[in-house]
């Protein structure tokens, strides 16, 4: 039978090792930022287009499970697809990307219709709602290049468009923390596992869903209802 000073012993060697575990994973993590106005239109964009078409855009902004969503919830939008892309690993797998040594990002390819939806309206949302762009290399719990902030361009206007918004947000210090999301040209997409696919559709009541990004779809139905579009 263990002697009551074993026992606290044992509580305060127990209650150390949950204290190291919660501030090793806790160090230079951030809570995720809120703009502090209401996101300005962009001063560049692109025009709506005069007839319909199909435009593409590759997103990165952690994981790809509500960005996806976010996405999927906006008028104009014809399709966005989870996958991997910026790495040099051809054909990435999940465990893959992961292991933060592929190069790549969990990314979404948008499809969207530029006579319904304009690049400048998909990189408000972007910038707002479908994550923190002012958190480096993590979002939320997750931590690694692999959930980087990242837009993959298709075309030198969409570039031009990119660069202009991030400095007119930077300006007006719609964060009070800087922007750190990277821009690069587009290389490659690799769509992600079935299993990985409308991930939020089809697992609503998974605990990592409904404290991550359920809270992103009722921002983006608050802060752009106009935009805003039930599955």
């Amino acid at each position: 039978m263990k002697s009551p000073q074993i026992g606290r012993i044992l509580a305060l060697i127990a209650i150390g090792a949950i204290l190291v575990w919660t501030v090793s994973r806790s160090v230079g993590a951030r809570p995720a930022a809120r703009p502090n106005m209401p996101m300005p239109k962009p001063a560049v964009d692109e025009p709506l287009a005069a007839a319909k078409g199909e435009e593409t855009i590759v997103l990165a902004g952690g994981c790809f499970w509500g960005v996806q969503a976010v996405f999927e919830h906006l008028k104009g939008v014809t399709s966005a697809t989870s996958g991997y892309s910026g790495g040099f690993v051809k054909s990435p797998s999940y465990e893959t990307v992961s292991s933060g040594l592929s190069g790549h990002a969990e990314s979404v390819s948008v499809n969207f219709d530029p006579s319904q939806i304009t690049l400048g309206q998909i990189l408000m949302v972007y910038f707002s709602v479908a994550h923190d762009p002012t958190q480096l290399n993590k979002q939320d719990p997750d931590v690694g290049t692999q959930y980087r902030s990242e837009l993959f361009y298709t075309s030198d206007s969409q570039k031009r468009v990119i660069d202009a918004y991030i400095a007119q947000l930077d300006t007006a210090k719609v964060y009070s923390r800087r922007i750190v999301t990277k821009v690069e040209a587009f290389k490659a997409f690799f769509p992600a596992e079935d299993y990985h696919q409308d991930y939020l559709k089809n697992n609503p009541d998974s605990p990592y869903i409904r404290m991550y990004d359920m809270p992103k779809l009722e921002n983006l139905r608050q802060d752009f209802p106009e935009l805003y579009r039930t599955y």
